[in-house]
C-alpha cells in the first residue's frame, strides 16, 4: 500500500496543477502516466490538440516526484526528440510550463544546430534535466566521448511525430540512437508520439524494435475530432481548366476570409507558391504590412523564430507557410487554417485542420482555395477521407547501409565500439532486423578502409582497432569533419542569400542561383530583391525598386496525391456518373463533369477508361488508372518503352491519368492495352524504359554523402553541389568497374525504384488493372479530363511563333464555343 500511496501524491499534484488551470486531465493521459510508471514502453496515437505532450512528458514528472528526485534537476531524465526545430522551441516552452506548474526544480533546454556553440559546449559537459533535440543532435551527443557517462541517468526517450520520422532514413537514425542509448541504459523506456496513420502496429514496431515492440502499449485517445472543410468557390467555371490556371486569381476572396479572422495559417504545398502567394496578398492588401508574414524551411532562423512569436502572442493576422508549420503545439491562437491547391493527402489535410482549434473538445476548421478547377474534387474527397480517417500508411525503411555506415563512424568518434556488441545493438533495430552477417562485415570493411576499390586512400580508413579489440575513430581531424556532416536531408546544396550590407535572409537551391545575372529580380522571404554577386557560396542582393521577379524553385515542387485521396476522388468520380453532387464542391465542378459525361465518359470504380482523339498534332491516348503522380510517371515511362517500337512518343502525366501522344495509333483494341499493361516482366521493362542506372547514378551522391564518401562541409570550406555531383558520379563508375558487388550501388537501384518510382505502387496498379474492365473511347474532341495532360504536353514544347499559353487559351476556348452550341 505504502507504495501506492507514494505513486498517488505525484499523481494528485499533476491533478491539482490541473485544477488550479480549470481542467482534468484526459483519461488517455491518466492512462499513459500509469502505464510509465509501471516500466513500459508505449505509443501514444491522438490526433492533433488532444494533449500528447503532456500524456508522456508528466509519466517520468510523477515517477520523479514519487522517489523523491523532483528536486535534483542536476542529471538528465528526460530525453525529448523531434523532426523539427520550430516543434523543439515550442516543446521546451511547454513542458518548462508544466515543470513550473508542478513546482520541480527540474531545467528544460534545447539543442538543435541553432543552438549556440557556448550552450553546446555547456551541455556537452552536464545535460539538463529534459533536453529536447532533433535526430541530428542525438548523433552528434553520441559522437563525442563519455556518451555512457552522460547519459548514465537517463530515464525516458519521447520521440515526438514518429508518424513524420518512421518513413524516412532521417527515422533510422533514431532507431540506431536508441539502440546506442539501450546498451548505454538497460532500464530506459521509450514513448513514441504519432498523429493518426493507417498502420499503428508497424510504428510501434519500428519505434521500439525487437528489444520492446512485444510488450509496449499503445494507447489511443478519442479521435472525436471534429472538422470542418469549406471550399471557396470560383465564380467563373472554364470546363477545360489547367494546372494552376487560376493561379492567384483566387486572391480577393482569400484576402477577404482572412479579414473575417482573427489569425490566420495560409498553407501552400511548396516554398515557391508561398512566394507567389504572400505577394499577392501583399499586392491586394497593401495595409497588411507588418500583420502577415511568410514562413518556410529556406527563410533564415531568426526570421522564422520573429514569426512564430508573433504568431504565438495573437500579432499575425495571417502567415503564408508551407509544412514548416504542419507541427504545431497548443496554444497557438489560430482561428482559422487555409489550404492553397490540392493537400495530396488526407492524412496531411487533418494534420493542417488541426491547427486551428487546436485545443480538446475545439472543431477544426480548413478552407480550401482552388489552383484549377478540379481540385474542387480533391477538396470533396479529402472531406469523405476525413470522414472515414482514411489515412494513409507509412512505410519504414530496411536496411540503408549508408546510414548504418555513417552511425558505426559516430560511435566510433564517441566511446568506440565492440564490433559483436555493436552488431546486437544494430539488429535490435527494426531497420537493421534482417542485417546478415555478410552485409556487416561488408559495412565494417567500407569503414575500415573504404572497401576494395579504395583501399589506396588512406582518408577513408576511417576507424581503427585498439589492441583491447575496440573500434575508435582514426584520428580527431576526422571527428571533426565527420559531426559537421552527421544527417540524412536531402538537398540540393544551399546557397546563403543576404544583402550586400550583411542581413541574412535565408537560402536558395545552388541550381536557382547558378542562373541568376547581375540585375536579375527574384522574390525570397516576401521581399523582391536584386541580384548583385555569388560569392564564396553567398548570393548578395539589394531590394529592388520593382516588385516583378522570379520566384526560386526548391526541390518537390509537385507534391504526388496518396493512394487513399486517389481512392477517395474515385468515389467521388463515381457518384458524379450516377448523377449524384453530394456537396457544394461537386456542384459547381458539375457542368464539367458532365460535359466529360457526354462527350465521353467519367472514370468509374472497377475500370480504367482509355480516350483515344485525333489532333494536329497526332493521335492521342488518355489513360485514366487514377493511382497519383509517382505511379503514373512509372506508367508513362513503361508505356512508352512497350509501345515505343511503333513510333514515337510523348508521354505527359498528371495525378488522374496519362497521356501518350504519337504520330499513329499505338493500340487498337483492349488486348492490346492489356497486354501493354501487364505486370509481367515490370521490373526489367522499367529499367530499360527508364534508364534506371542514370537514374541510379544521380541519387548515389546522396547515399555517398550520408556514407561519408562524400563531405559537402569541411572547416573553413563547402563544395558545390556540382563538385559533389562529379565526385558521387566518379565513385559510381569506379564501383561499377572495379567493385560491382558495392552494396551501396545496389542500395542506390533499390532506392530509385522505390523512392523515386513507387515500384511496389506500380506493381499494385497493374495488379489491378488486370482486374477491372477497360473502357476505350474514341471522342471528337479534347475532354475536360484530357485538356489538363494535353495542356501540359504543349506547355513543354516550342509552337512555332505562338506561345504554348496563347494556344492552349485558344484551344481551351474553342471547346468552350463547341460545348456552349450543343446546348
Amino acid at each position: 500500500m505504502r507504495a501506492g500511496v507514494e505513486k498517488a501524491s505525484g499523481l494528485q499534484r499533476v491533478r491539482g496543477w490541473f485544477a488550479s488551470l480549470e481542467r482534468t486531465p484526459f483519461p488517455f493521459q491518466e492512462e499513459a502516466w500509469a502505464n510509465y510508471t509501471a516500466g513500459r514502453n508505449g505509443l501514444i496515437h491522438a490526433p492533433t490538440g488532444m494533449g500528447k505532450t503532456l500524456a508522456a512528458g508528466l509519466g517520468p514528472m510523477i515517477e520523479a516526484m514519487d522517489v523523491g528526485e523532483s528536486g535534483k534537476g542536476q542529471e538528465i531524465t528526460i530525453l525529448w526528440i523531434t523532426p523539427l526545430r520550430a516543434l523543439a522551441a515550442d516543446t521546451v516552452e511547454s513542458l518548462q510550463t508544466a515543470i513550473d506548474g508542478l513546482g520541480l526544480k527540474w531545467k528544460v533546454e534545447l539543442r538543435t544546430s541553432d543552438t549556440s556553440a557556448s550552450v553546446r559546449k555547456r551541455q556537452r559537459d552536464r545535460l539538463p534535466a529534459i533536453l529536447v533535440t532533433t535526430p541530428e543532435s542525438l548523433s552528434l551527443l553520441i559522437s563525442y566521448p563519455d556518451v555512457t557517462e552522460r547519459f548514465r541517468s537517463l530515464r525516458c526517450v519521447v520521440v515526438d511525430e514518429w508518424h513524420e520520422l518512421m518513413g524516412n532514413k532521417r527515422g533510422v537514425q533514431v532507431q540506431l540512437g536508441l539502440s546506442r542509448l539501450r546498451a548505454v541504459q538497460s532500464e530506459l523506456r521509450i514513448w513514441g508520439l504519432s498523429a493518426t496513420i493507417a498502420n499503428m502496429d508497424d510504428a510501434i514496431a519500428t519505434l521500439l524494435g525487437s528489444v520492446a515492440a512485444g510488450t509496449a502499449v499503445r494507447i489511443d485517445a478519442p479521435d472525436r475530432k471534429a472538422i470542418e472543410l469549406e471550399s471557396l468557390l470560383p465564380d467563373i467555371i472554364e470546363r477545360f481548366p489547367w494546372t494552376g490556371h487560376l493561379g492567384t486569381r483566387m486572391t480577393e476572396p482569400v484576402a477577404k476570409k482572412i479579414e473575417s479572422a482573427g489569425s490566420t495559417l495560409v498553407f501552400t504545398n511548396t516554398r515557391s507558391q508561398s512566394e507567389l502567394w504572400f505577394r499577392a496578398l501583399l499586392t491586394a492588401r497593401p495595409q497588411w504590412i507588418g500583420e502577415i508574414a511568410i514562413h518556410h524551411g529556406s527563410i533564415d532562423r531568426k526570421l522564422r523564430q520573429t514569426v512564430e512569436e508573433m504568431l504565438r502572442t495573437g500579432k499575425m493576422k495571417a502567415v503564408v507557410c508551407t509544412s514548416s508549420l504542419d507541427l504545431g503545439v497548443d496554444f497557438w491562437p489560430v482561428d482559422q487554417v487555409m489550404q492553397i491547391g490540392g493537400p495530396k493527402g488526407i492524412a496531411r489535410m487533418m494534420q493542417r485542420a488541426g491547427r486551428s482549434g487546436h485545443r480538446p473538445g475545439a472543431t477544426s476548421r480548413i478552407v480550401c482555395v482552388p489552383t484549377q478547377v478540379m481540385e474542387l474534387v480533391e477538396f470533396s474527397a479529402a472531406r469523405l477521407g476525413m470522414q472515414r480517417r482514411a489515412t494513409e500508411s507509412r512505410e519504414p525503411v530496411r536496411l540503408p547501409l549508408d546510414v548504418l555506415a555513417q552511425h558505426l563512424v559516430t560511435v566510433a568518434a564517441g566511446d568506440g565500439f565492440d564490433e559483436a556488441q555493436l552488431l546486437y545493438e544494430v539488429r535490435t533495430t527494426h531497420a537493421f532486423a534482417t542485417l546478415t552477417d555478410e552485409q556487416w562485415g561488408w559495412v565494417m570493411d567500407f569503414v575500415k578502409r573504404g572497401g576494395p576499390s579504395l583501399v589506396a586512400y588512406p582518408h577513408f580508413a576511417r576507424v581503427r582497432q585498439l589492441e583491447d579489440g575496440r573500434w575508435l575513430i582514426a584520428s580527431e581531424p576526422l571527428a571533426r569533419m565527420h559531426r559537421m556532416n552527421i544527417g540524412t536531408i536531402a538537398s540540393d546544396g544551399a546557397v546563403a542569400v543576404q544583402f550586400v550590407k550583411g542581413r541574412h535572409l535565408g537560402s536558395v537551391e545552388e541550381s536557382f542561383a547558378a542562373k541568376l545575372k547581375a540585375g536579375d529580380t527574384f522574390a525570397f522571404a516576401g521581399r523582391t530583391v536584386q541580384f548583385v554577386r555569388l560569392h564564396e557560396m553567398t548570393i548578395q542582393v539589394r531590394l529592388a525598386t520593382s516588385k516583378r521577379g522570379t520566384v526560386p524553385r526548391w526541390m518537390g515542387g509537385k507534391l504526388p496525391m496518396s493512394p487513399n485521396l486517389a481512392d477517395a476522388v474515385r468515389i467521388r468520380l463515381d457518384e458524379a456518373d450516377r448523377g449524384e453532387f453530394v456537396d457544394a464542391e461537386m456542384q459547381r465542378v458539375r457542368p464539367i463533369l458532365e460535359l466529360q459525361r457526354r462527350w465521353s465518359r467519367l472514370p468509374r470504380i472497377g475500370e480504367v477508361l482509355i480516350e483515344q482523339i485525333r489532333t494536329r498534332d497526332g493521335h492521342h491516348h488518355f489513360l485514366y488508372p487514377m493511382q497519383g503522380r509517382l505511379a503514373h510517371e512509372g506508367l508513362a515511362a513503361l508505356l512508352a518503352h512497350r509501345l515505343g517500337g511503333r513510333g514515337p512518343i510523348t508521354a505527359t502525366f498528371n495525378d488522374l491519368g496519362i497521356e501518350l501522344l504519337s504520330p499513329i495509333v499505338l493500340a487498337e483494341t483492349a488486348e492490346d492495352w492489356m497486354a501493354a499493361l501487364s505486370p509481367d516482366r515490370l521490373l526489367e521493362d522499367i529499367v530499360a524504359a527508364l534508364n534506371t542506372g542514370e537514374l541510379a547514378k544521380r541519387h548515389f551522391r546522396e547515399i555517398a554523402r550520408v556514407a561519408g564518401l562524400l563531405v559537402p562541409m569541411r572547416p573553413g570550406a563547402h563544395r558545390s553541389v556540382r563538385q559533389l555531383q562529379a565526385s558521387s558520379g566518379l565513385f559510381f563508375d569506379v564501383f561499377n568497374e572495379f567493385d560491382p558487388n558495392n552494396l551501396l550501388l545496389e542500395q542506390s537501384r533499390r532506392e530509385v525504384l522505390q523512392q523515386q518510382l513507387e515500384f511496389n505502387r506500380l506493381r499494385a496498379a497493374l495488379v489491378n488493372v488486370g482486374q477491372e474492365s477497360l473502357v476505350i473511347v474514341t471522342p471528337h474532341k479534347l475532354t475536360p479530363l484530357a485538356f489538363p495532360l494535353w495542356a501540359e504536353t504543349i506547355g513543354t514544347q516550342q509552337v512555332r511563333s505562338e506561345s504554348a499559353a496563347a494556344r492552349i487559351e485558344r484551344v481551351a476556348l474553342q471547346l468552350e464555343a463547341a460545348a456552349d452550341a450543343e446546348r
